[in-house]
């Protein structure tokens, strides 16, 4: 090939090179700020934004039947550090709730321990807060919810398979039914500890360092499990039963909120 020839297909393959090369990193710069969006940059400023973690909060669907929603980072570590705190010097033996009184009783389906947030609490900002993320994201208003319970649950501790809606009717009395439930992770670097629910899904999972059938969810500070116990026709939905598989190592911190169909108070 001519010397001409050469140098002119040489330029071409330069120019080229240059405009892959400039393409490329407008793309990269495309891809940055989509990445930047998802962020918090554009929310600076924006109180309710910051309340609500708008561009932190992922949600996850992970079971349409059961309907549950994985909601990874609903929480910061310091919320999740700020409700630990609050529930450590008050942490009593958990119970579960007797259908004849209503009333908290102490069962071996339930070994953990844990507190329930106060009227008074419930007024402190950043629990307003968290109050807040909760209504809108599970789209129930907030004055249905129950009081936050807060949870520790040690090594060898678990909580049986059970449901979270009501079989009797004195429960139901006060808010009606529960309907949903959020659960969320206030710690990190637990081993076994995933909420588990044996009738989602049609394969396997880990719970406890066992598998089994079911779906199961592990434990991330910060992260919460949305699940609702009753179905779109309004009926109870018995494949929502979950439970909290066995902590074999270090400690699993969760913060619990049942949401009912109607005002709680």
């Amino acid at each position: 090939m001519p010397a001409p020839a050469m140098k002119i297909v040489f330029g071409l393959l330069t120019l080229v090179t240059i405009g892959m090369i400039v393409g490329a990193l407008f793309q990269l710069s495309f891809i940055r700020k989509l990445e930047e969006s998802h962020g918090n940059p554009h929310w600076e400023n924006d109180k309710d934004a910051r309340i609500l973690r708008i561009g932190y909060v992922k949600p996850e669907i992970i079971s349409w039947s059961p309907r549950i929603i994985v909601l990874h980072n609903f929480l910061s570590m310091e919320e999740c550090d700020y409700l630990r705190a609050m529930a450590l010097p008050r942490l009593q033996i958990s119970t579960v709730v007797d259908t004849k009184t209503g009333k908290g009783i102490k069962s071996d389906v339930r070994t953990s321990s844990g507190m329930f947030l106060n009227a008074e609490e419930r007024k402190y900002p950043m629990v307003q807060a968290i109050e807040k993320r909760i209504s809108v994201y599970s789209q129930i208003p907030i004055e249905n919810g129950e009081l936050i319970q807060v949870l520790r649950y040690e090594k060898n501790q678990f909580y049986r398979p059970h449901h979270d809606y009501f079989s009797d009717t004195f429960n139901v009395k006060r808010g009606g039914q529960r309907i949903a439930t959020m659960l969320i992770y206030l710690s990190d670097n637990v081993e076994g500890g995933e909420t588990y629910f044996p009738l989602a899904g049609s394969g396997e999972c880990s719970c406890g360092g066992k598998i089994v059938k079911g779906l199961s969810v592990k434990p991330i500070k910060g992260d919460a499990v949305l699940f609702w116990s009753m179905g779109l026709d309004g009926q109870s939905d018995p494949n929502s039963i979950h439970g909290g598989c066995q902590v074999l190592a270090g400690e699993k911190w969760s913060a619990t909120k049942w949401m009912r169909q109607r005002a709680t108070s």
